[in-house]
């Protein structure tokens, strides 16, 4: 799908795809394609379901598994090099990155060579932004930024035995020398999520680290016992960050002279799992059909975002591609990918259906088809029926695979965007769309943007929490928070006019 990002054009820059072998690794929750061998795919495979696993555990969640579409996808590709090409912008520091998305989240690094002592630093990445991930689809509610970032460090340090055996809790060499050198963050702005937004120095600071510390001391201090699950249900409660900390950990000075103290430790206590606690359900890991890999520099290239330029070009290469595979309906989904990237509604029909005749459960064709008959649809005679027939195509797709969130979005958006009011089972849907891909800012946003519209103010306040607090701040949290704000007041204002008609 089409995404605009900082230009530069990034064309094919992978090991050609004749000289290599591309492996797709299979698991609950992660899809892994990859040109090494079969045996380093799948130990990278058991590594993060490993890793999934122990967080799931320690945190206390039933075993549960995504949709097929809506697990994690992660592309290897070749080096850092690349992945710096793809991500794109100035950063030359950038090592690997993960994207959320609801029914296409994805994260590209590049190959990975850790061993059972030492973690690459692209992988360290990679957990640490899968354990928010987890976190956000775990939960029903915004959490302060502080515990955002406290369990992701404290989780992606982790450390995999060659046993099956997980650890987890270790401290990181990169925060140690943060906490030391940086500038501190008073303990009432680390808790308070606005505060510390509303008064972040502009230099460098500890917050991070110190995040880590108060999380990894709520968990293994014997005198806080307790204190971390209080908090959070307080907070549940409808305490604000500050009552919720004060009621659950009493009073901060004295907290903050306990973290130091527990800073000053020789030693930390650790998680270590052992393999026989975990479950990892099956690994399937297949070797890509010759089609398949060579297209996958182009996928990856259109699952990651283009512009216009950089669209043009990939579609040309996608067509020699599928000119040379024309019986591969994956290749033929990519093309109908490409083509749609590019502009191109009939072509990218075309391919969809060529691909779907050779598997009528190809996803990504359904997907592209649809996509393009949306965008036809305000054009077309007769209007209305193309929307139906918009619809008919992503309700065959739901049908295939009924917890996949794209058809339940692109459903309830073909109402908006034909300007129609969306009937209870859209919304319903962008509802449903949303428990299972809570991560998704844009899908967050779409659906608090609706319950304004139906006046649940509460609703919609509660919906913005996560986007409005999200560790990870941009444009959309700015705009999140205005909306978070209105929608707080608006609800505060419903309520008392409630309580005095009431009274009267």
């Amino acid at each position: 799908m089409i995404r605009i990002f900082l230009s530069g054009l990034f064309l094919l820059i992978f090991v050609s795809p004749a000289q290599a072998a591309w492996h797709e690794a299979s698991s609950d929750h992660f899809l892994i394609y990859s040109n090494q061998k079969e045996k380093e795919v799948r130990a990278f495979s058991e590594r993060l379901e490993r890793y999934h696993d122990t967080m799931r555990l320690l945190f206390n969640r039933p075993t549960t598994k995504p949709s097929p579409s809506n697990r994690v996808t992660i592309y290897v590709v070749k080096n850092t090099g690349d992945v710096r090409d793809l991500h794109g912008g100035d950063n030359k520091y950038v090592g690997g990155f993960y994207i959320p998305r609801a029914g296409g989240s994805l994260a590209i690094v590049p190959k990975v060579k850790s061993s059972r002592h030492k973690m690459a630093q692209s992988e360290l990445i990679l957990l640490h932004e899968y354990a928010h991930h987890f976190l956000i689809s775990s939960a029903t509610r915004a959490y302060p930024r502080w515990l955002n970032e406290g369990f992701a460090e404290f989780y992606g340090t982790a450390k995999f035995g060659g046993d099956g055996s997980v650890s987890v809790g270790l401290s990181s060499k990169g925060r140690a020398y943060e906490l030391a050198i940086a500038k501190d963050v008073p303990i009432e702005l680390l808790l308070d999520t606005k505060a510390y937004a509303e008064n972040k120095s502009k230099g460098y600071d500890s917050f991070y680290g110190q995040s880590w510390a108060l999380y990894h001391m709520l968990h293994f201090s014997s005198d806080r016992k307790g204190q971390l699950s209080d908090y959070v249900t307080r907070l549940a409660e409808g305490d604000d960050e500050i009552e919720a900390a004060e009621g659950a950990f009493g009073d901060l000075k004295q907290l903050d002279k306990d973290l130091n103290s527990y800073l000053r430790q020789r030693k930390i206590t650790t998680y270590h799992i052992k393999s026989n606690y975990l479950n990892i359900g099956a690994i399937d890991v297949r070797r890509l059909r010759a089609g398949e890999a060579a297209m996958m520099p182009v996928l990856i290239q259109s699952k990651r975002g283009v512009n216009e330029e950089q669209a043009a070009e990939i579609v040309v290469k996608a067509r020699t591609i599928a000119a040379q595979h024309p019986n591969d309906p994956a290749v033929l989904a990519a093309l109908a990918e490409a083509e749609y990237d590019a502009g191109n509604n009939i072509e990218a029909m075309a391919a969809a259906d060529r691909a779907l005749a050779l598997n009528p459960k190809e996803i990504n064709a359904h997907i592209q088809k649809g996509y393009a008959l949306a965008r036809i649809a305000p054009d077309a005679e007769d209007e209305a029926a193309a929307w139906k027939k918009m619809r008919r195509q992503f309700v065959k797709l739901n049908k295939i695979e009924n917890d996949h969130p794209i058809p339940l979005i692109q459903f309830y958006r073909s109402y908006r965007e034909q300007g129609m009011e969306p009937p209870t089972i859209a919304i319903d849907g962008l509802a449903r769309a949303l428990e299972l891909a809570p991560y998704d800012n844009g899908l967050r946003w779409m659906m608090a943007n609706e319950f304004m519209e139906q006046k649940k103010y509460d609703w919609a306040a509660h919906t913005l929490g996560p986007l409005a607090y999200s560790p990870h701040q941009s444009d959309m949290t700015e705009r999140a928070l205005t909306l978070l704000k209105e929608a707080e007041a608006k609800a505060s204002e419903a309520k008392g006019k409630k309580e005095t008609a009431i009274g009267s």
